[in-house]
């Protein structure tokens, strides 16, 4: 009882004043991309906003297989997905300069939306005429000149913790259409953090474990793309399920 009190008192305090924080970021990114808009201050913001929202609850974690993930390539990151704090986990923890998709409705906040373009973030209209592949691919592209690698949760939605969603071959397409390397991460933990159906942050401890990475240059969609997204999810899957034991 008293744990979920403090969860309460914590979220629905520090919350908004994290959100607070997050429009003065937004309006600094704004502003600052006026002057600079492939900055590598954008990153190193990013990271910093991840590692104070991590705080809130706040989530512990520990980081294994950082050796697999170089700073200097741009990757294709496919991972499972269990929670609200799978991202900012990511942008914390990884050495790498990560941009993910996002549906369009985050873009409609007041200068976030605004923002979030600004720094690289790959808006997503799932009701657009257009192929969204197409349009995802731009915006890859895009990223990858500003040296941006892209973070991808293959299952499409939050598994909750229990088993792994089948994962959808979306990423995969990309990391082919694109030539960049895959860079599977398997995260267990953050579902403890952020339950389903709860509006609470609990404190907890995270672990992600990074693993080798997987490349595409020399495959096609026609003859490998099932290939692929069979291994890398079995990879994935075993990691999760390792990191869960343990």
């Amino acid at each position: 009882m008293f744990k979920t009190m403090l969860a309460g008192v914590r979220t629905f305090v520090l919350v908004p004043l994290f959100f607070i924080l997050t429009l003065g970021y937004a309006l600094f990114i704004i502003i600052y991309g006026l002057i600079d808009s492939r900055s590598r201050i954008f990153g190193r913001i990013l990271k910093n906003w991840a590692r104070i929202f991590l705080k809130i609850p706040p989530v512990t974690f520990e980081a294994e297989g950082l050796e697999y993930a170089d700073p200097d390539t741009r990757y294709v990151v496919v991972s499972n997905h269990l929670s609200t704090f799978d991202i900012p986990l990511m942008f914390a923890a990884l050495p790498i300069d990560g941009r993910f998709l996002s549906k369009k409705e985050l873009f409609k906040i007041p200068l976030v939306g605004t923002a979030m373009r600004r720094v690289g973030i790959i808006e997503v209209d799932r009701q657009a005429g257009r192929s969204s592949r197409s349009v995802i691919n731009e915006g890859v592209e895009l990223a990858a000149e500003r040296g941006y690698s892209l973070i991808v949760f293959p299952e499409g939605t939050r598994s909750g913790g229990d088993e792994m969603l089948p994962f959808k071959k979306g990423a995969f397409r990309i990391a082919i259409d694109t030539g960049l390397p895959l860079l599977p991460v398997a995260i267990s933990g953050t579902e403890r953090i952020s339950k389903p159906g709860s509006k609470l942050f609990h404190r907890g401890h995270a672990k992600i474990r990074v693993l080798p990475p997987i490349p595409t240059a020399d495959l096609t969609n026609k003859d490998d793309l099932n290939t692929l997204v069979t291994s890398t999810e079995a990879a994935i899957t075993s990691a999760y399920e390792a990191l869960k034991q343990g």
